[in-house]
This record gives C-alpha cells, structure tokens and sequence, in this order.
C-alpha cells in the first residue's frame, strides 16, 4: 500500500491528520481526517457518464456516525444504524451547500459523497472536520471539482475568536458559526448567536476565512507531497446548439423583459412565461428533430430569463414584483387564528404564508435523541411542512426531506435564544407552508415568534427573519443587494443570506452564494440591508401583540413542579411505580418525575385545575414529613389487644394505644374500632431512636366534665437490690406450701 500521511496545526493547539492509501481503496477518492481520537472517512464515487435527459448534477452528501466509534449500541429495535437521523442531515447539508458550487455547470454525472465517523473523541466536534474531509477525497480522485474548499466553525470566547473550539468552549461562547468556502470566496454559512451586531457578525466570518485559507493551502500541500493532482477525466454530458442558444436567447428577451417588467404576481408571470414559450416552440413542430430542439429550447429560454431577470435588476433597480431592492412585501399577522390550539399565528408576507402552531407538553412528551455524538431529551422542537399545494403544484406526501429539515432547523436556532431555560413545558412549533414565493423559513421565524406570545410563553423579545438576494454582473463589479428574496429573484440570483434576530442584534443566519469573487463590502450591505428589513418586520408584527399573553389559554395544560428530596423519589413511585400510577389513576393528572442534582423533581401536568390540585395534595402527602402536634385524617389499619394502628400519612402508621382512644378507661378494644375506619389522630410523639409515632385520639375530643387527672406516680428512687434468689431461701415448689387460699 502506498500510504500518504501529513499533520498540520489548526491554529488553536488542535493538529489535524490526513491520511489516503489505507482504507477504501475502490473508491474513486478517499482519506480518513483525524483530531486526537475522532477520525472521519471520507469517500467519493461519481460515474463516468451521465443518465439521458438529466441536465443537472445528482450530487448527493451523506454524512453518518458509527455507534461503535462512540462505544454505543443503537437503541433501536434492530440494534443497528438506520436511516440519517435529522442531525446528521442537517450535517450533510452543510457540507452539499460548500460543494455543490464548485462543480462544473455541464457535469451531470450521479456523484456520492460519504463521510462516516469511524472514531469520536466527545469533546471533538466532528462536524468542524466533515468539510475538509470531503474535499480532500474529491481533490485525490480524478473527478472535476474546482476545489478545495474547507468549513471551520467559529466561536467567540470572552471576546476572543476560536476556530474549531471544543465542545466545553462552545458552551462558554456566545457565538456558533459553521462556515465554507475556497481560498477565495465563502459559499456557505449558517449558525446562531447571543444577539450579535452586524459588525460582530461580519468580523466572525472574516477571522473564519483566514482559516479556510490554511487549510484549503494545506491539501494543496498534501497534493504535492504525492506528486501532483491527478488528470481530471474527460467527460461530455451535455449536447448544445449554439446557433440555436443565440436565437433563442435574441429573439424571446423582449418578451421576456415585458413579463418581468409587468409586476404581477408568481402564477400570473409564470403562465405568462409558459405561454411564450409554448408559441415559440410550435415553429418546430413536425420537424425531423422536433425532440431535441424543443429540449433545447427550453433551456436556453430560461438562461434567457436568467439573463433578462438580472439584467432589469442591474440597471433599473425594479424588481420581478415592481419593488426596490429595499422594499419589504405587504405583511398581514393574526394570532389566535385556531381556538383549539394552545398558541397559533398567521404570517403572511406578500404570497408566502405560515400558519403556526405552539403545543406545550410535560417531560413525557421530551423528544429521545438517539445518535452517537446527540444523545439524550429534546424540550424544544421545531417542524417545518411544505406541502405541494403552496406553491400550487400536485406531489405526493412523502413526509419532511432535507430542505424541511433545514429550514426547521434554522427557524429553531433563531426562536430558541429567546426562550428562557426556566420554561417547564415541552414545546413543539409547528410551521404548515400554506404559501410560499421565497422566505417560507424566514415566515416561519416570525409565526413562531407571534405563536409563542399568543401561547403565554414568556420569550424575552420578538423575534423577525428576512431572506436577501443579491444580483452581480458577470465580474461582480456591479451588484444590488435585494431585500425579502421572492423565489424567482432566491433560484436566478448569486445569494440566498437569511438573517433572524430581535431588534437588538442576529440570533441565527444561514447563506449560500453562488459566486466567485464576493467582497466583504457586499456581505456588509447585505447585513445592514437586512437590518433594516427585520426591523420594519418586527414593527409590522408588533401592531399585532407586542409582549406574550399575561396568561395561557384556559384549555392550555399546566404544569405544577414539586422539589421533594431524594429519598422521597421511591416513595411517590412506589414498587413497580404502584403509586404514581393510582395518582394518575385517581386525579387523571401526568405526573412525572425524575431527579437532579441531588433532588428529585416532581412535574404535575394537566389542563383541569381540580385534577392537579387532586394529583398535588397526594404527593405532598406522601413527601410530608410528620410534625409532632399536628392533627391528621388517618385510617385504622390493625386493631390490637393494646390499641390500633394507623395509616396518618400515606405510607406512614402510628400506634394509638387504648389509653388515648377515650377519656374514659377502656376495658378492651373489642368493639372500640374497626379497621378501616376514617379517625382524626394528633401525633403526639416521634421516637427519635426507632422512629415510631405515637398517635392520640382523645388529644383531640373534649375533657369530660369533671374530669380528674391521674397524678403521677411519685418518684420512689430506684427499687433496693435484693441479691439473687438464692439469699431468700428455697421457692416453694407448689401452692400446698402456703396453707389455704383466702375465699
């Protein structure tokens, strides 16, 4: 084997090993990255030639962790790896967004990318790595990729940036930025912050950058060190008509131009388009290759509306739907929409439209999270639906892909900065898309944000998002930057920058861009631009609810907490959970317990105030602690010769001797009590060695009239010492000794 190896220093102590010739050898590319004990390998395929009729490339990105490189089985009723779970989607779309860019237009070849983490280190986050690895396997295979590109993740600490921080030092940050790019440009960011201002934003990414720049330097260097970058292999997936692209471009952009030009809506241009298209194309009807020309022509039609789109843009400054390139869509809120819904709003912004829902939860309804580096309960989820009628198009229901996973995700991290840790709820946002012309994520933010408020969940501010655009020239020397992106203006143009926050600073961004040569200039004005944009949406939300509800609505449930201390947990289970079940049972309350930090932490949840009240009352009761002089309801348990015990707490039984039954002396118990008979009993004594609890029931009865107490037995001093039996003579064996008994 002929096995290649370098190191380098990431600049924060932390050394990165790359390492090809050793595994996977079949694939077309591939290498294994290692940070102290996490190790990732990196593969690509791509064939080598394209299916008919595909005309874009079928890149796909999976990212996965092995259980055993964390020491785990899965959880799972088969006990293997299953499907990606959502977080390693949500990886392997970081890493798809920084490649995808960077291959060539007329590649169209199925291409895989597959990085599984074979080793982990639980301080080490892999996903820092993932974007180094999968550039390297494409670099040291022969497949055309216009790398490399790397990702690092940037954290801001006291005041100081990090690259790569490890898992203790994001907690301590303030900052969580995962970014991509060349050497040149960045393609890809997404993260959240604490807040953030614009200028704290733009100097992350910039101190990310120099990073990428070491590490795109390093695999040149690497490359080297094994003689050179292979050949690319040659390839021709695509058949053109250059003649024919030139026709078609000159002699339907002024059509074009008029439909851009019209500002009408989505559905009305787009029918506009199809139109123009169907009459041109009927020039080729009965021709010998009808076929290929028609497949043709509708290409090049649509890099004419590239074109023409972009250029309208470029030079008036008008937008596909009449706006400037600052101007927000007409917003309409409502919340409060769905009676039955513990919270929901309405968002709609121009032709994209959320209706949000906020359900509240107790701890049973915590999410499981079981993947090998995210193990444990989720308090807050977020789902986001895009159904096909939003954008009036018929597709089957498949449930959520990649892109609502996503955008899910991304709406998650703007909204949960603003909800405090001290909620007791579980919380689950749900966002249904019920219109969508570009920004249905950014529409989201702000529904959710409006649900929350509607829902008497006290977050600490709004909180809006926008999506901006930005258009460039053909040398990026001249670019507009567009405010609240419609979904023509996000799929023709160079930038998709969603930015969420409150109006004091970012919370969360994602960006992707499609272009070399991006300058630090437009990434500021798109910054401020977007600053400006979330402001006004923050103000049109606010004429609709400003702060949260003073109080959840009256079908909304409630949750009570109960500290008790730990060696009470048992108690309120009960053996086989007996107890906890009859609360349940018997209140119709959930009751669910767990403990921490050396308490145990009772959660009562229901919608009926009764039924908690009820479920309260019993395990207050049962986490009581006896105190000497008090009255309690008890039940007799066991009658005895000397007295009755009985249950005073539950779980906790005390004796009430016969003297303390009655007043009067009681010759026996027969009669006396029963068991199972309701007493009010005053405790009153607790043994401090044996802890046995002495119970009286004339305690609390009136003092018959009359009545004398018994004086006490005077003190006689102890009883003399007689000496063993021996110093009293012989006992007498039987009673004949004694002479008659007395009548």
């Amino acid at each position: 084997m002929n096995i290649y190896k370098t190191t380098f220093d990431t600049g924060n102590g932390q050394i990165i090993e790359i390492e090809t010739g050793k595994l996977a050898r079949q694939a077309h590319g591939s290498c294994v990255v290692k940070v102290g004990n996490t190790m990732i390998l990196a593969t690509v395929v791509s064939n080598y030639d394209a299916k008919e009729g595909v005309d874009f490339l079928p890149l796909s990105v999976d990212y996965q962790e092995k259980f055993g490189a964390v020491g785990r089985i899965p959880g799972s009723f088969h006990r293997r790896e299953a499907r990606l779970t959502d977080y390693e989607i949500l990886i392997s779309r970081l890493v798809d967004r920084c490649l995808r860019p960077l291959f060539p237009e007329d590649y169209h070849a199925d291409t895989q990318v597959i990085l599984t983490l074979i080793s982990s280190d639980q301080n080490i986050l892999p996903d820092s790595y993932v974007g180094l690895a999968a550039s390297t396997a494409l670099m040291l295979s022969d497949i055309p990729f216009l790398g490399p590109i790397s990702e690092v993740r940037v954290a801001r600490i006291n005041g100081q940036f990090i690259v790569n921080p490890t898992a203790e030092q994001l907690e301590q940050s303030d900052i969580d930025l995962l970014m991509g790019g060349t050497a040149h440009d960045i393609n890809m960011v997404e993260g959240e912050m604490n807040e953030i201002s614009e200028s704290e934003f733009l100097e992350a990414m910039k101190f990310g950058h120099e990073a990428i720049k070491l590490q795109c330097a390093e695999q040149m260097k690497f490359l080297e060190q094994m003689g050179g970058r292979k050949p690319v292999r040659e390839y021709n997936h695509e058949t053109n008509d250059e003649e024919l692209r030139q026709r078609v471009i000159a002699e339907c952009s002024a059509g074009i131009r008029t439909i851009a030009e019209s500002g009408k809506g989505k559905n009305e241009r787009r029918e506009a388009g199809k139109a123009l298209l169907e009459e041109y194309l009927k020039q080729f009807e009965g021709a010998e290759d009808a076929a290929l020309k028609i497949s043709l022509t509708k290409k090049y039609f649509h890099e004419a509306e590239y074109h023409v789109m972009r250029a309208m843009i470029l030079d008036s400054g008008k937008r596909l739907d009449g706006r400037s390139t600052t101007q927000v869509r007409p917003i309409w809120t409502e919340v409060g929409y769905l009676p039955a819904a513990h919270g929901s709003a309405v968002f709609t912004r121009g032709e994209t439209q959320s209706l949000t829902t906020v359900t509240l939860g107790s701890k049973m309804d915590e999410q499981l999270l079981d993947a090998p580096m995210l193990y444990g309960y989720n308090r807050f989820m977020l789902h986001y639906n895009f159904p096909a009628f939003s954008t009036g198009e018929v597709k089957p229901n498949r449930g959520p892909g990649r892109r609502e996973i996503g955008h899910g995700n991304l709406a998650l991290r703007g909204l949960k900065k603003m909800v405090p840790d001290n909620i007791p709820y579980v919380l689950r946002i749900v966002s249904d898309v019920l219109e969508s012309n570009g920004s249905s994520s950014m529409a989201t933010v702000c529904a959710g944000s409006m649900a929350l408020m509607d829902a008497g969940i006290g977050i600490r501010k709004a909180v809006g998002g926008i999506a901006m655009g930005m258009i460039t020239n053909e040398d990026a020397s001249k670019y507009s930057i567009l405010s609240d992106i419609l979904g023509d203006e996000d799929h023709l143009g160079d930038m998709d920058f969603k930015v969420v926050g409150t109006k004091d600073g970012i919370t969360a961004c994602q960006m992707d861009i499609k272009i070399n040569g991006l300058k630090w200039d437009m990434v500021a004005q798109a910054l401020e631009q977007a600053k400006a944009g979330r402001l006004h949406i923050i103000g049109e939300m606010d004429k609709t609810i400003t702060q949260p509800n003073a109080d959840m609505k009256p079908h909304a449930p409630r949750i009570e907490v109960i500290e008790i201390e730990k060696e009470f947990i048992g108690a309120v289970i009960g053996p086989g959970g007996k107890v906890v079940q009859d609360i349940q049972a018997r209140s119709g309350a959930k009751v669910a317990i767990e403990e921490r930090d050396g308490k145990g932490f009772v959660e009562i949840f229901s919608a009926d105030k009764n039924s908690m009240d009820m479920a309260s009352s019993m395990i207050r009761a049962i986490v009581a602690v006896p105190e000497e002089g008090a009255t309690y309801h008890g039940v007799v348990k066991t009658i005895m010769d000397f007295g009755a015990f009985v249950e005073f707490m539950p779980g906790k039984d005390g004796l009430v001797h016969i003297s303390e039954i009655a007043w009067e002396r009681l010759p026996t118990m027969e009669g006396v009590l029963k068991e199972g008979d309701k007493v009010d009993v005053k405790l009153i004594e607790i043994d401090k060695k044996t802890g046995k609890a002495r119970l009286s029931i004339k305690a609390l009865l009136p003092k018959p009239e009359g009545y004398v107490e018994r004086e006490p037995r005077p003190d006689r001093g102890p009883r003399p010492d007689r000496g063993d039996r021996g110093d009293r003579g012989p006992r007498r064996e039987n009673r004949d000794d004694r002479g008659p008994r007395r009548d």
